[in-house]
């Protein structure tokens, strides 16, 4: 289900120019009840990202690239920064006093705060981490949930229960893309004063777009339907805009902000490798599908739409398809041909 087409009036944001702090205070003063908790919570991560910023500018001469020596429990094996964000996040998290259990990619397990905390925070510290070494662009994706039914399963609610979500991207210039519910609004990070500034407001992801992005290293992997489509996005039909342009950084924040702006097409389908998908529910496809509805974009399964899944693990995987609303029903018509 896409967001809403019009916006109550204390959603419109301020101008562009506006700082971060002031856009998040602005939804305060105009949401009846507020007590400052979830103005606060936003604060936090905001000031998570901008440490995380600082650090990954300095990483080739703070000794920060390379690996620990250790892997995660993805498996996968980690990078130095990848625990410094984690580190971070989760020490700003429990500072603010708001959250009583956060989840990350980079952690087994939840982890419990605050008792009185009414809301959930589950996160990617630091996504694209394969690109860190290579000063490609990488980012932090995050998605917040009220602290709803047994404490110690709150972090595996559907994505249709988020409150609010975001990502940053750490590349030429440091963005926060958030929204919560009320459009999605994109803030440039503005170094010389360690502000965050409203730069795009109420950004809608085109209806269909000229680019698209996938691993196509994995092709021979993918299922039948998968590859017709791509080789249907390959082929010359001008009536139909093809061919399409292909664009795959490998950060799901790079490939997906590009999708955002520009509109076309990400794709991560399963295949036979990971047959259940690659990316993980809680920390990237939710969050990034919660944004994309709310720019009136879609994102799927490739089958059923990302936000209805109930997860049943704090590191449940998942195909990921999202992108403008005419390119993801190509797509879709392709899969289903296939099944």
């Amino acid at each position: 289900m896409n967001a809403p087409t019009s916006l109550p009036p204390y959603a419109i944001p301020a101008p562009v120019g506006t700082t971060l702090e002031a856009h998040i205070l602005a939804g305060m003063r105009g949401s009846p009840g507020a007590t400052g908790e979830f103005t606060s919570l936003l604060n936090n991560i905001s000031l998570a990202v901008r440490i995380i910023h600082a650090r990954v500018r300095q990483a080739g001469l703070a000794g920060m690239l390379g690996l620990t020596g250790e892997t995660n429990v993805q498996g996968e094996q980690v990078q130095k920064l990848d625990t410094y964000a984690n580190d971070v996040m989760c020490t700003m998290l429990e500072r603010s006093l708001r959250c009583s259990l956060l989840a990350s990619e980079e952690l087994d397990e939840v982890r419990a705060l605050s008792e009185s905390g009414k809301y959930v925070v589950v996160f990617d510290p630091l996504d694209g981490s394969s690109n860190i070494d290579v000063n490609v662009t990488i980012g932090t994706i995050f998605a917040v949930l009220r602290a709803e039914g047994d404490p110690h399963r709150a972090a595996l609610q559907p994505g249709s229960k988020i409150v609010a979500a975001g990502y940053a991207v750490y590349g030429s210039s440091t963005a926060l893309v958030l929204t919560t519910g009320h459009g999605v609004h994109e803030f440039q990070l503005d170094p010389t004063c360690g502000e965050f500034f409203l730069s795009r407001s109420n950004v809608k992801c085109p209806k269909k777009g000229s680019l698209y992005s996938v691993n196509e290293g994995n092709y021979a992997r993918w299922s039948d339907g998968v590859k017709k489509w791509v080789d249907w996005m390959k082929s010359e039909d001008k009536a139909a805009g093809l061919p399409y342009g292909q664009r795959y950084v490998g950060s799901l924040v790079a490939d997906a902000h590009r999708t955002l702006l520009k509109g076309g097409i990400f794709a991560y389908p399963a295949d036979s490798k990971n047959p259940g998908g690659k990316l993980r529910l809680l920390y990237e496809a939710n969050p990034m599908a919660f944004i994309f509805e709310h720019a009136g974009g879609v994102a799927t399964t490739g089958v059923g739409r990302i936000l209805d899944i109930v997860p049943t693990s704090l590191h449940q995987r998942t195909p990921l398809v999202l992108g403008s609303v005419d390119d993801v029903a190509a797509y879709q018509r392709f899969v289903r041909e296939d099944r």
